[in-house]
């Protein structure tokens, strides 16, 4: 039995299955595997899915990694779950980007998805119920697994239980848009928790509007600001189990700067770096990294681009944007064809203003991190442009390993503004023409400002590093003290 459990979606390891039937491992990396291995691994546990044939056969075989466990979920109800709720609805709501004219639709097809999301949770609430020790840890991870807190809670009331948001949160405007007990199965499934953390207290705040003096036919929430306290105490009456209290918190991660810096001095990454040298020249560049996701608003940010360039000649034969866009959840039409869009402007944009000399855009849409480190080390300019989005850690990473410093383009959409925001050049994301400037003023900037900012952005990028941002949430989650 483990004293400290994580569970997510997406889990520490993966497998593939060989065209001869053998099994190969890959270990992944990230905040939370950071985290975790600085617990006792007798001690914890990852409880995670099952995403494709690799990893199912692996857990039909009893193929396990230590402190591993995998679930082999019916493949229809995960895809169900999975892109049919939180990609296809969740993901839009807390981002806020439904087309209103023709989306939402909450039809039959929607609550048979939902009745899979609802069962999908449940497989992970029974799954921890039955791995957790005697009042063990458990912080569950992300929109994928909002209902398991109240699910877990029912089955465990002993466990002390935490859940992270890594998205923003729908704003309850937008949320009336959704069938009401819907809206009560999610908010009371969050309501589970002891602990519920976001990267930023607006977001923490959108999830408080949703529920503030709310009243349905489960209960009643209310939210109290508790003085000189560094969290947001929620008080709540259900009339089946009673009442409760559940803590808000904010945890800005960070960066590991001496571990990015590290991967960005990689032989392979300083090749690379030479190679996109040779193409850039002495210009100067301007980089994005990010996947091709619809809140990241690279479209507009090409359009920027755009305009810089039509409005500031001078320009011409002196700039570069290196963009790279990771293909993202090419499954869902949306998405393929906002990939499509992005590739199709960025050729506009070579073929209007492009010589034989110089290719004002170079995109890479493959998911490549060994170029995107490189562009890192050689930005000028860093453009972070997200329509909404929980954090943002590329406007952290790029300061961090940038060769000679950089200015960052940031919007108010990221949620790493409110920590970056003073040393950024800050944007409205949904306004082109003043991102052209913003653009046309961080290419301009004095070297000794650049340098300035740059090390500022990188102080306060480093601030919360992953191993500390999950053990600040362990500490706090077993404290009930507060």
């Amino acid at each position: 039995m483990a004293s400290v459990l994580v569970a997510s979606n997406r889990g520490p390891v993966s497998y593939t299955l060989g065209d001869d039937g053998t099994l190969s491992s890959r270990r992944g990396g990230g905040g939370l595997v950071s985290g975790l291995s600085a617990v006792d691994s007798q001690d914890s546990l990852w409880v995670c899915a099952a995403l494709d044939d690799g990893d199912r056969e692996a857990v039909r075989r009893g193929v396990a990694e230590p402190g591993v466990r995998m679930l082999d979920i019916d493949p229809e109800v995960y895809a169900d779950a999975y892109n049919g709720i939180a990609n296809s609805v969740l993901w839009f709501l807390h981002h806020q980007l439904y087309d209103i004219p023709r989306e939402p639709v909450f039809d039959a097809a929607f609550r048979r998805r939902w009745a899979a999301y609802r069962a999908y949770n449940r497989a992970f609430a029974e799954a921890l119920a039955a791995e957790a020790a005697e009042g063990a840890s458990v912080l569950v991870q992300d929109y994928h697994l909002a209902l398991v807190p109240g699910m877990l809670r029912e089955l465990r009331p002993d466990l002390r239980i935490g859940h992270f948001t890594h998205t923003p949160w729908v704003s309850s405007a937008y949320l009336r848009m959704v069938p009401d007990d819907i809206v009560e199965e999610l908010l009371w499934g969050m309501l589970g928790a002891d602990e519920l953390g976001f990267h930023t207290w607006g977001w923490a705040s959108c999830f408080i509007s949703c529920f503030q003096q709310r009243e349905d036919s489960t209960g009643t929430a209310q939210g109290l600001w508790p003085s000189g306290d560094p969290w947001y105490g929620v008080e709540w009456r259900r009339h089946d189990t009673g009442k409760g209290r559940t803590r808000v918190r904010v945890y800005a991660l960070g960066v590991d700067g001496d571990d990015l810096r590290a991967l960005a001095h990689r032989p392979q990454v300083d090749d690379r770096l030479a190679r996109l040298r040779e193409e850039v020249g002495d210009r100067k560049t301007i980089v994005r990294v990010d996947r091709t996701e619809l809140s990241k608003n690279i479209l507009r940010g090409l359009l920027a681009y755009r305009e810089l360039l039509t409005e500031h000649p001078e320009w011409h034969d002196r700039v570069v944007h290196l963009a790279s866009a990771y293909p993202s959840r090419q499954d869902l039409e949306s998405y393929r064809a906002y990939t499509a869009s992005v590739v199709e402007l960025a050729e506009e944009i070579n073929a209007e203003f492009g010589t034989a000399d110089w290719q004002p855009v170079l995109v890479s849409v493959e998911d490549d991190f060994t170029r995107s480190l490189a562009a890192y080390r050689l930005a000028d300019v860093a453009l972070v442009n997200p329509v909404r989005d929980g954090m943002n850690l590329v406007a952290k990473e790029i300061p961090v390993v940038s060769d000679a410093g950089c200015a960052l383009v940031l919007s108010t959409g990221a949620g790493a503004h409110r920590e970056l925001g003073k040393d950024a050049l800050t944007v409205d994301p949904f306004d082109v023409t003043g991102t052209a400037e913003a653009l046309h003023a961080a290419l301009t900037m004095p070297d000794a400002e650049r340098a300035e900012r740059t090390e500022r952005l990188a102080e306060a990028a480093t601030a919360l590093p992953p191993q500390r941002w999950f053990l600040d949430q362990l500490e706090a989650l077993r404290d009930p003290s507060d």
